[in-house]
């Protein structure tokens, strides 16, 4: 189940950021913030992720 999300997500922001090219983005990667946008992006990513797992451990022992 966590793989099938976990994909799903990865798939999502793929397709987001290979169909994107817009001003805002030239304006990161001009002004070298495109690094800390992704950071921002990857750090919110990690921490759903986490929580995701997490839960999901803690649906497991309710179950037993």
């Amino acid at each position: 189940m966590l793989n099938r999300i976990f994909f799903t997500l990865v798939f999502i922001a793929s397709a987001q950021l290979a169909l994107s090219q817009s001003v805002l983005e030239e304006t990161f990667y001009q002004s070298g913030k495109i690094n800390v946008v992704i950071a921002v992006i990857l750090v919110i990513l990690l921490g759903l992720f986490f929580y995701l797992f997490r839960l999901n451990k803690k649906i497991d022992q309710l179950k037993k």
